[in-house]
């Protein structure tokens, strides 16, 4: 290789480390410093409690329903509430009417999108809540994030997701928590978590049907129109861990190409005089879900090329391999060894946002998936929810 090609792959091999970093690194950076002097923000206290409707929609979740209804009646809600389900398949619709909630749908499948529409239209209460079925919300959950909403500046509260699992996906929930909590600092977050949000009823805006990601096209009518959304660590909601990693990458790359198709139709909010978030967007969302893991594949292509003559390269590409070995371990049922899962976890998110950007460039973005039917699981003692943890190192 010449001196002068060998310097060209440096240069571009530092410029695809730069992009890389900026998702990981640097703009967890970049907020670490802006907020280093500020602090949580404090919540009101309403001196009365607004009555709230709970908004579940429901796809082949005939198993769990029953059990999401009785969590959402009986979370300690200190107001009036209602629980409403959008059950788009008759199986479901069949097993919520045996509840106290409301069920709407004929059977017919809408989408989640179509499905929170017809949940705000059917409400009667002023505050409305957004729940998946499978999401089980912790004893006052509710509560916490209703009361932000008596600050008028507030648009939206969403509360903390975690993953009911023995091993699972902590890190990238430890990692996610802090990023809100520090966005929370700053005013707003963009990190809106459609698996729990409270919002006025009257404040919303109805979605497209053809979204497949939903929470984050709210997020951007809520703040676009000025107002703030707040991160309530304490209101903390447990989903199960996908059951295998190919059902897993389905999903996760479904979500970047989704995210990216809302990036694209909202883009003139990465315009930073356009709009005050154009920072979060970009460091949050865009270059930590495509943009980075894309320059990520850039930066092993090279060490590839240069693994003969680099101890750096081959010891890049031996992080890979061993991330790669640790993955098939998981994928067994086989234990990795904390840093195993660690290394196993980051490279699936990279080749998740590479597969995603794929399927969203390829124009597969679908609001409607093929979706197994979902089966109640008993947790024994062993599992934790991993948003605990993630909101303890959320408040460093």
């Amino acid at each position: 290789m010449t001196p002068s090609a060998s310097k060209t792959r440096r240069l571009a091999a530092l410029a695809l480390f730069g992009v890389a970093a900026v998702g990981p690194i640097g703009y967890p950076l970049w907020l670490a410093y802006k907020t280093r002097h500020l602090e949580d923000p404090k919540p009101p206290e309403p001196s009365e409690w607004p009555g709230v409707s709970v908004i579940i929609p429901a796809y082949r979740e005939r198993e769990v329903i029953a059990a999401k209804v009785e969590n959402t009646l009986q979370n300690g809600y200190p107001g009036p509430i209602e629980a409403i389900v959008i059950a788009e398949d008759k199986e479901t619709a069949n097993a919520a009417r045996e509840t106290p909630a409301r069920v709407l749908g004929e059977g017919r499948r809408l989408g989640k999108a179509g499905a929170l529409n017809n949940g705000v239209r059917a409400a009667k209460m002023p505050i409305v809540i957004f729940t998946d079925a499978n999401a089980m919300v912790e004893s006052g959950g509710f509560e916490k994030l209703v009361r932000w909403l008596d600050d008028s500046s507030v648009g939206a509260a969403v509360g903390e997701k975690g993953i009911a699992t023995t091993g699972g996906e902590s890190f990238y929930w430890a990692f996610e928590s802090w990023l809100k909590r520090r966005e929370n600092r700053t005013g707003t977050t963009i990190g809106a978590t459609g698996e729990l949000a409270a919002l006025r009823r009257d404040e919303y805006a109805e979605l497209p049907e053809n979204l497949a990601v939903d929470d984050l096209w709210l997020a951007l009518d809520i703040m676009e129109r000025g107002d703030r959304i707040v991160y309530e660590p304490g209101a903390r909601v447990s989903e199960d861990e996908y059951p295998s990693t190919g059902a897993e990458w389905e999903r996760r790359t479904r979500i970047v190409a989704g995210a990216n198709d809302v990036l694209w139709r909202r883009r003139r909010l990465l315009v930073p005089r356009n709009s005050p978030i154009a920072g979060q967007l970009w460091g949050h969302r865009l270059v930590r879900q495509s943009f980075g893991p894309m320059a990520h594949a850039g930066l092993v292509l090279i060490a590839l090329g240069s693994m003969r003559k680099s101890r750096l390269a081959r010891g890049f590409l031996a992080l890979h391999a061993f991330g790669a070995y640790s993955l098939v371990r998981q994928h067994r049922a086989r234990s990795s060894g904390r840093f195993g899962h660690l290394a196993a976890q980051v490279l699936f998110l990279q080749a998740v946002g590479i597969g995603g950007t794929f399927r969203w460039a390829c124009g597969d973005r679908p609001a409607l998936w093929p979706k197994p039917e979902r089966v109640l699981r008993e947790c024994d003692d062993s599992e934790v929810l991993s948003g605990r943890s993630s909101s303890e190192l959320a408040a460093s």
